[in-house]
């Protein structure tokens, strides 16, 4: 690592409910409105296609989602070497203009293979808006300010999986395709007063490498640091992903006094997500430290998942959701995981770590559901698989992993960003 040379002006700084803030939350809102808009209308809009037995459904339910992560995996890597090659606001747009026309498109498909393509190039414009946006906030906040800035970014970002499921469900699967698509357009609209990252702006004026994917393999500590960061995402995306987007299953398995929908299981866990965002990015800067922010939520979301799995069973769907709710406050920590990405690397790299990290740990359900399943079909018996018990081991493993994770990262509070990567 070495440091980026002195720009002959000091470096744009911009306060925090700047335009940049403000686009970055609103794209955030967006992105997450159409990325959980299928697990809310998973149901409904297989049912229309003719898929209707509930093993079906379960079957290419987890078909789609892993079309849609899979999408998210390959955008991810496009858009972060974008993002340092061409700019951090060429990303944040152009994958807003993807997945919205991608999401109009998905309200006219006829057939699950018409919506399982759709859903990868979705996946694929979904990937890019939060790692640009979360890049640029880190680069245009004065450093003392930046947990705040991405702290109002997820905050105001999650939260769009409240509409999502609002609008599901009061004008249909299609309509809310549709909504989700004219919303991102309209956002494009609002490109006006945003500027590029001076300190990407400094770095294009240097000989160094930008955007090297394949340089966060070829140093030892670097790959570790990498690897790490994607680590800690995982477990948000085995409650999200699992947990929640299996409710219906879930709630069978633990016997409750009623049906419960995977469409507000969602809509609670992420109501928690918007309190759980704003406590650990509050908590960074009042500690001083993302490391014990985290690791804090870790042990949080360790108990709550442990809540989920067993001390639901014979439970009304009201202490279901209950719970859905405080085990989404207790993974609101996805923009401090992206701010810790962003910061443990230099100018040259960072969108390329920013927007890969959260993307792989969204495309680890591709890896998440397969093995779930396998340690499903293992523990259980003739009555059909233990999903109770396998969510404990698939949980536990992630949560363990990303605890040691966290614990062996580089402290990032109030470090200066402007260098670059050798």
């Amino acid at each position: 690592m070495k440091a980026a040379p002195s720009p002959t002006t000091p470096t744009k700084t911009t306060g925090l409910f700047s335009a940049i803030v403000v686009v970055a939350a609103l794209g955030y809102f967006v992105d997450i409105y159409d990325l959980i808009l299928f697990s809310i209308v998973r149901v409904d809009s297989l049912k229309e296609l003719g898929i209707t037995t509930k093993d079906a459904i379960t079957t290419q339910g987890l078909y789609l989602i892993n079309m849609q992560m899979g999408g998210m995996l390959l955008g991810g890597v496009l858009w972060g070497v974008l993002g340092d090659k061409r700019g951090r606001l060429s990303v944040l747009f152009g994958s807003i203009l993807i997945y919205s026309l991608a999401n109009i498109a998905n309200g006219f498909v006829q057939s699950i293979e018409q919506y399982a393509w759709l859903r990868l190039i979705a996946g694929i414009g979904l990937a890019g808006e939060l790692g640009a946006g979360i890049t640029l906030v880190s680069e245009t906040l004065p450093k003392e300010k930046r947990g705040y800035g991405t702290m109002i970014v997820a905050t105001v970002g999650v939260s769009g999986a409240m509409l999502a499921y609002w609008v599901g469900e009061k004008f249909g699967w299609r309509n809310a395709y549709f909504v989700g698509g004219g919303l991102g357009l309209a956002l494009l609209a609002l490109r006006v007063g945003v500027y590029e990252s001076g300190m990407f702006e400094q770095a294009k004026k240097t000989d160094v490498e930008r955007g090297n994917f394949f340089a966060l393999f070829t140093n030892g500590p670097r790959l570790a640091r990498y690897l790490k960061c994607l680590l800690i995402g995982v477990p948000l995306w085995f409650v999200v992903g699992i947990l929640i987007t299996l409710a219906p299953e879930f709630g069978e398995a633990l016997h409750l006094t009623g049906p419960v929908t995977a469409g507000l299981g969602v809509f609670w866990c992420y109501f928690g997500l918007v309190f759980g965002d704003f406590i650990s990015g509050s908590l960074s800067q009042l500690l001083r430290s993302r490391t014990r922010a985290l690791q804090l939520f870790l042990v949080f979301c360790g108990l709550m998942v442990g809540a989920y799995l067993f001390g639901l069973r014979g439970a009304s769907p009201t202490a279901f959701y209950s719970i859905c709710f405080v085990l989404g406050i207790s993974v609101g920590f996805w923009a401090l995981f992206v701010t810790v990405a962003a910061e443990q690397f230099g100018t040259n790299l960072r969108a390329t770590v920013a927007t890969t990290a959260p993307n792989f740990a969204r495309g680890s359900v591709v890896v998440l559901v397969p093995v779930f399943n396998a340690v499903a079909a293992g523990l259980g018996t003739a009555l059909g698989p233990n999903r109770i018990l396998s969510g404990a081991v698939v949980g536990g493993v992630s949560l363990a992993i990303a605890f040691w994770a966290v614990s062996t990262l580089p402290e990032t509070f109030g470090k200066d960003l402007d260098y670059v990567e050798e």
